[in-house]
């Protein structure tokens, strides 16, 4: 009887797990599989041994409150406006310039863009397209494993254009390529060239790039440029990585690049983005610094993640000003040539590059006494 009983027992538990596979819809079912599939190891990971990092806890979702956040007041912004910045927005349609102050809804494009004299402006220009081969959780840039092919008008055109719009600073941005045997360095290198030749050397010009998969003789061409900052970000701490960017953007990686271009051309300033909000904790971002310090890297800014869509990683902590104040002294402390930290912050950032400009503008002065 008791036996009798525990076969009814068992019986009925397994009639109502079948019950519930049987609600479960067949898409709910693959979807679940493919989130499975994408959020686990690549081949290369089996191959290099980081295949069981896949199997850890998502530290960034473990980070996340379990109560939706509202937005704090230091996270708005007013509405940009501005004599200079009405010109400078009508001018983009006229050049045909992409920039990325405006497809990403930078909260700073009122202080870039609205001064009253061009030459002090400074923005973020978008090259090789809008559609990116990589898939990082805190970007919303389109994906594709083939974007359109590259323009080969692009690096003149786009000088001209600068040229004509009277800016000072400029920033040289990209989406990454991996479809490209170099990764979109010649591409690059040769818009800073036009740039440079266009203006008479009176633009200056940073240039954000990708980690070119790590191929360091890409990052010499680029290095070598004829640019005067190079700008490649590590966008969050070295255990959070796998969590946050795409997997094949490597925290290392991402130090090596910024390290070869030093030793590339020491004349060049360095620079990288930090996002905080995924969770992290001071120790790891000391050790971040830490880092990058020791591979001579010149300057670090400091900005707040905001999350672009539902569909991607979740705001773990919105970050007090003081806090990011506080990034900024212990950055400055530990040897930085500069540091803008603040909620607002983004890696371009026209206090920043003004400050750089200026550096720059003493080092010219100084090769030429």
């Amino acid at each position: 009887m008791l036996r009798f009983t525990s076969v009814s027992s068992s019986r009925i538990i397994h009639t109502q797990k079948y019950a519930r596979l049987a609600s479960t819809t067949a898409s709910e079912r693959r979807n679940s599989i493919l989130s499975r599939i994408n959020n686990g190891p690549a081949f290369s990971d089996f191959l290099n041994g980081n295949a069981a990092q896949h199997s850890l806890e998502d530290k960034v979702l473990a980070a996340v409150p379990s109560e939706e956040q509202r937005l704090p007041r230091w996270l708005k912004t007013r509405i940009p406006k501005g004599r200079n910045y009405s010109n400078l927005k009508k001018d983009l349609g006229g050049l045909k310039l992409h920039t990325v102050c405006e497809s990403a809804r930078c909260p700073n494009i009122g202080e870039c863009w609205g001064g009253s004299d061009k030459s002090k402006a400074t923005a973020t220009i978008m090259l090789m397209g809008d559609t990116c081969t990589r898939g990082c959780r805190f970007c919303s840039v389109k994906t594709s494993r083939a974007p359109p092919p590259l323009d080969k008008d692009e690096p003149l055109n786009t000088a001209l254009a600068i040229n004509k719009w009277g800016l000072g600073y400029v920033v040289l941005t990209t989406v990454d390529r991996d479809d490209l045997s170099d990764g979109g360095a010649n591409h690059l290198a040769e818009t800073v060239r036009q740039v440079k030749l266009q203006s008479q050397n009176k633009v200056l010009v940073e240039c954000l790039s990708g980690d070119f998969r790590g191929d360091l003789e890409m990052v010499d061409i680029l290095a070598n440029s004829g640019l005067d900052v190079y700008a490649h970000n590590v966008e969050t701490v070295e255990e959070l990585t796998p969590f946050v960017r795409d997997r094949r953007a490597t925290f290392q990686q991402s130090l090596s690049v910024l390290k070869r271009a030093k030793q590339a051309n020491p004349k060049l300033i360095t620079k990288t983005s930090i996002m905080l909000g995924f969770g992290e904790t001071d120790e790891q971002v000391l050790q971040t610094l830490k880092q990058l310090r020791d591979i001579d890297c010149d300057v670090v800014t400091f900005g707040q993640y905001m999350r672009p869509t539902i569909r991607h990683v979740k705001v773990a902590e919105y970050v007090k000003p003081e806090k990011f104040n506080y990034w900024h002294d212990k950055a400055i402390e530990m040897g930085f040539l500069y540091s803008a930290s603040g909620p607002l912050v983004r890696s371009s950032y026209k206090a920043g590059e003004t400050f750089i400009a200026n550096v720059l503008e003493k080092r010219q002065k100084a090769a030429q006494a």
